[in-house]
């Protein structure tokens, strides 16, 4: 080989190379009157920075002002969604003073970012076909297509590191059914494939190898409404009588959860699971005691909280949190162990014992005199997510419609479901489950 082919071969590598690094992290694609936002880090999981939101909140914020543009689709480039915050660049820049207010124009933006995708006019789809966690809930979860597949895996792992579930969890976890949002918020459970449909995380269920024909169909659509890509959605998701791979919230460990996690307090909830004794209770507990004190106090302290606030109000609550548990010992201490150097941490306090609710928790996190206020872009507030009725049906309307309708047999009321949702997936499974546990409980 001669000198010049080395050069060129040479040439050639290091411009690809170049490519490669230019690339950006967030891909725009151009689809008809469809937009895509194609996160786009594999190597990293998609985890958001604030160069990703850069990109991301000011073309969300053109689009929705387009007359161009009929829907919008989220998606990820590799095994993930979004495996959540970027959260080693967090905590160097927590370390650095100078750094700080760069942290906290990213926390403020990311948080107005969130408020927005979850009041947009524009009919915005989630595709959540990979790892979803952490900031993935908070790009995915308020808005009003949430498209799970069998590759889903989905949790808010904040209580392992030293934080909270944060990004709107306060709101969306806070409204599942029964006691799954303290459970899954204290545990960091992850939530796999259909059971991301039935816990009430998605509203769709679609298997990925038909995820490339339903981004061209919603590209066709000229004249957009949310029931419209509703049904759309559902003409490719999976037919109503799908076996699912993945069924584990319902029966007996659903009545121990919520039985367990009913309480105000991780003492009582923490007792009730020792009471109960089951291998679920006991797996459940040892999971919860690997988690900091002072993240599962804070957690559970904000669900119950936001339970009663409208999502302006929880994303209010969640933004004066950032400002204060970041800067108490646990969440450098959760990262640099679970991250960087892949050992147990040393959480200070070690014991749910020595942290008291009011001081320790409600003055010191919640009440603190913080600086910082958010600035929405809009006014759009509700306490009920305002397209949850592209979802399964919840637990309540369930047992709210048998009754309004004296539906007095299991059968009689799976048919109106299942009319009533025109054949949705998962119907059937979720409403036997329910009048399963509400006879039981009688």
């Amino acid at each position: 080989m001669t000198l010049r082919s080395v050069a060129r071969i040479l040439k050639r590598n290091f411009a690809t190379q170049q490519q490669q690094h230019l690339e950006p992290p967030v891909l725009i694609k151009n689809h008809l009157a469809s937009r895509q936002l194609i996160l786009n880090r594999p190597k990293r999981l998609n985890a958001l920075d604030m160069e990703m939101v850069d990109i991301m909140y000011p073309n969300l914020k053109a689009w929705e002002e387009s007359n161009q543009v009929n829907v919008i689709l989220l998606k990820g480039v590799g095994r993930a969604l979004c495996a959540g915050g970027d959260v080693k660049d967090v905590i160097n820049q927590l370390k650095d003073p100078q750094r700080i207010p760069n942290l906290e124009h990213q926390i403020d933006t990311e948080y107005e970012m969130i408020h927005f995708l979850g009041t947009m006019k524009t009919p915005y789809i989630a595709v959540m076909d990979g790892i979803t966690m952490g900031a993935g809930g908070g790009l995915s979860v308020l808005s009003p297509f949430r498209v799970a597949t069998e590759n889903t895996q989905f949790a808010m792992p904040e209580t392992a590191i030293g934080l909270f579930c944060d990004v709107g969890a306060s709101f969306f976890y806070s409204r599942l059914d029964g006691q799954l949002g303290p459970y899954m918020g204290l545990t960091s459970r992850i939530v796999k494939a259909e059971d991301a449909l039935f816990s009430g995380i998605a509203t769709h269920f679609v298997p990925s190898s038909r995820l490339e024909a339903l981004e061209s169909r919603l590209a066709e659509i000229d004249e957009p409404t949310h029931d419209l890509v509703h049904t759309t959605i559902e003409e490719f998701a999976v037919e109503r009588d799908h076996s699912p791979r993945t069924y584990t919230l319902h029966g007996e460990h659903r009545m121990i959860v919520d039985d367990c996690f009913q309480y105000d307090t991780v003492e009582e909830i923490v007792k009730a699971l020792k009471d109960n004794g089951s291998k679920f209770a006991l797996d459940t507990l040892d999971t919860m005691m690997k988690r900091s004190p002072t993240s599962l106090k804070v957690t559970l302290e904000h669900l119950r909280k936001g339970s009663k606030l409208s999502v302006m109000d929880c994303l209010r609550m969640e933004h004066v949190l950032w400002q204060t548990v970041p800067f108490a010992r646990d969440f450098v201490e959760g990262v640099t162990s679970h991250v960087i150097h892949k050992r147990a941490p040393q959480w200070n306090p070690a014991k749910l014992e020595d942290l008291d609710l009011h001081n320790d928790i409600r003055v010191k996190f919640f009440h603190a005199n913080v600086k910082r206020r958010l600035n929405f872009r809009n006014k759009e507030d509700y306490h009920l997510h305002p397209y949850r009725r592209y979802a399964l049906p919840s637990e309540r309307e369930i047992l709210d419609t048998k009754a309004l309708h004296n539906l007095k047999y299991t059968e009689e009321t799976i048919k109106w479901f299942d009319n009533d949702r025109n054949g949705k997936f998962g119907v059937r499974q979720k409403v036997q489950d329910v009048l399963y546990r509400a006879s039981a409980a009688l």
